[in-house]
């Protein structure tokens, strides 16, 4: 038993070492050196270590990792987690603006704004100050339990200054430099750089093995209370202020403005501001600032008719084109793809940029050396927009085309197709090409064969041990064990997923044969209206009639199972194809758009809503029935809401297809 003196040194150790904790990680502020502060620590761990009854649940050695888990428990979220609407410039904002004033029925308005941090979403729960849970956002409705690795995160408390019950809302976000020295151990060890802090911040937080996340140092900034007991602030600035009181760490760049035209200049001033901060920063949150107005306005059905998030333009950083290089495509297509000098860009390290074909190259007169400005946009593929040509040296070289490329098969002949700008392998079974149309064939969008990816697929090529679709399902366990890094449960998870395979879609196939001119759209017309049997048999007239399908379209496939009807046969033999013809159900007729982030992806949507008779587009039309609006939904719901379109958010759209 711990003597009273035991038990006071203990608690002014718990009291103290937070203290300082808070100091360094919460403030950025520092009194005494870490080595001082580790040495508190030390001795705290010793008096708990020799009286285990000292530790309470808010002592700073529970912050050690505990044991790894096998999987993270579900949590049901008391409140309900929404996400922004989008805006992206001055016209987005006043139609806000106007939005709120007439809703609210008033002239002027005070607004908030605070930066949009870019991490993951992390929702916390404290019972008489003490942490209690931590959850990951998940649908909205259910995430997961990731107490104990949120509870390794310094900046995190697990005390609050007041006894309080009360559920707040953060971002867990990486810092740069942090990330930058995790790249670099990981470049050093041989392993593969991550691409940008909030994809490592996001996959730590789900580590299950929480020592990780401690390596880690994460970081989080609390935005919003959810709820809490006793009273609420008034104001949305007043929260943010109490939350510091609390002992939350609160990003200090929140300002208040009486016009959405002081909103502006604070937003275009950060545009500027924000790369010089050491965490991703993708826009200022805009809020109401009257809590009593914030809850007259309400939801929509995914998000605060009181709130928005103004996104940062596409940002762009100038780098050094050091090589252009063709890639072969599965349907023989070359495509440039500029080499870069590694840049960081929108919050990822780039090194290549495809340039699209010979007419672009040509457009941009992009040379080898050229200093280039390199353009990405949130989950946009980065693309060269511009050459600075004032930057040349005259060693830049011009790229050209070349007569024969290696990788093409053959003797390495290419040639331009007809009509386009692009260039194709005149021979049409190159190693490259044949690696390509193999692996496509396995991806997810096809016939999704899990582990059977482009590196698998290019040493069983290699091997000698397929050439063709139907060699896959005669692989055998001794086959697939000569390859480099597979052993017998590896080997057999592969044939697993290859014999899995075997019962599929039609449309799942017809998108996986690399028909020229058929993609996932056509396959899956094909499929409503052909059987196999049929389409192999179908003319050109047939084919025409369906709607999409023209006579480029239509003569590409008559060719392509002109020449390959045999490899079909064989293929057909080891496979059980069901039927994707167009059936009649609840949705019959209904058009959706999809936008946003769902828990589901958005191909299982799509395939649910087809089977039950509906069609899915790809944008809002007067002719668009429903909008199934996810997190961080953008345009396609401005657009829906502008032509009264009816929008569901995840809830009401399961609770349709579930009917």
């Amino acid at each position: 038993m711990p003597t009273k003196e035991e038990n006071e040194r203990a608690k002014k150790l718990r009291d103290l070492i937070q203290y300082h904790r808070h100091l360094n990680h919460v403030e950025d502020r520092q009194e005494i050196s870490e080595q001082a502060l580790d040495s508190l620590k030390k001795e705290l761990f010793d008096l708990e270590d020799l009286f285990p009854s000292l530790i309470t649940p808010d002592s700073p050695t529970q912050r050690v990792a505990g044991k790894a888990l096998d999987k993270f428990e579900k949590i049901t979220h008391k409140i309900s987690q929404w996400s922004f609407n989008d805006a992206f410039d001055e016209g987005d904002m006043q139609a806000f603006d106007s939005r709120v004033k007439r809703l609210l029925d008033v002239e002027e308005v005070v607004y908030s704004t605070e930066l949009k941090i870019d991490g993951f979403k992390i929702v916390l729960e404290y019972k008489n100050g003490e942490l209690l849970t931590a959850a990951t956002r998940g649908d909205g409705k259910v995430g997961e339990d990731v107490t104990n690795n949120v509870r390794t995160i310094d900046s995190i408390p697990l005390k609050l200054t007041k006894d309080v019950d009360i559920i707040v809302e953060g971002e867990i976000w990486l810092g740069k430099k942090n990330f930058l020295q995790i790249n670099k151990k990981r470049k050093k060890e041989g392993e593969a750089e991550y691409a940008n802090p909030r994809n490592v911040a996001a996959g730590t937080i789900r580590q299950l093995d929480p020592s990780i996340v401690k390596e880690r140092k994460l970081d989080c900034f609390i935005y919003d209370i959810a709820s809490m007991s006793g009273s609420l602030p008034k104001t949305q600035i007043e929260e943010l202020m109490l939350l510091r009181e609390l002992g939350f760490k609160v990003n200090s760049n929140f300002e208040q403005h009486l016009t959405i035209a002081e909103v502006l200049k604070s937003w275009e001033r950060w545009v500027k501001d924000a790369p010089k901060e050491d965490y991703l920063v993708d826009g200022l949150v805009i809020k109401v600032n009257e809590i009593e107005q914030q809850e007259r306005l309400g939801y929509t059905g995914k998000a605060p008719r009181f709130a928005i998030a103004l996104k940062f333009p596409a940002e762009q950083v100038t780098t050094v084109v050091e090589d252009i290089v063709l890639q072969v495509g599965r349907t023989g297509v070359l495509t440039p793809v500029a080499h870069l000098r590694p840049v960081l860009v929108a919050g990822s390290t780039v090194s290549r940029a495809t340039l699209h074909n010979e007419d672009e190259i040509k457009r941009l007169d992009v040379r080898i050396g050229d200093t280039v400005i390199l353009q990405k946009a949130g989950d946009i593929i980065p693309d060269i927009v511009e050459v600075l040509k004032d930057m040349r040296t005259g060693k830049e070289k011009k790229y050209v085309f070349p007569k024969k490329v290696e990788a093409c098969g053959g003797d390495g002949s290419i040639e331009r197709v007809e009509g386009q700008s692009a260039w194709r392998c005149s021979s049409k079974d190159s190693f490259g090409q044949r690696t390509q149309v193999l692996s496509h064939f396995a991806s997810r969008k096809a016939m999704n064969i899990d582990g059977l990816g482009e590196s698998i697929v290019e040493a069983l090529l290699k091997a000698g041990l397929v050439n063709s679709f139907d060699d896959f399902y005669t692989l055998k366990k001794g086959d697939v064990l000569e390859l480099e890094g597979f052993a017998e449960v590896s080997a057999q998870n592969l044939l697993d997923s290859i014999e899995d395979s075997k019962k599929n879609s039609l449309n799942k196939l017809l998108a996986g044969l690399s028909i020229d001119q058929v993609g996932e759209e056509t396959a899956r017309d094909l499929a409503e209206n052909f059987s196999m049997d049929e389409l192999m048999k179908a003319k050109k007239e047939e084919l025409i009639l369906i709607e999409g399908i023209g006579e480029i379209v239509a003569e590409s496939i008559v060719g392509w199972f002109d020449r390959n009807r045999e490899m079909v046969e064989k293929l057909l033999a080891h496979l059980d194809i069901s039927s994707s013809r167009k059936k009649e159900g609840g949705l019959s007729g209904k058009i959706f758009v999809l936008t946003g982030t769902l828990s589901i992806s958005r191909d299982e949507a799509g395939e649910k809503i087809r089977s039950l008779g509906g069609k899915v587009g790809s944008s809002v039309s007067v002719k668009t029935d429903y909008v199934v609006a996810g997190e961080s939904a953008g345009s396609k719901l401005e657009k829906a809401e502008e032509l009264g379109v009816s929008v569901l958010n995840e809830e009401e759209f399961v609770n349709m297809i579930q009917s």
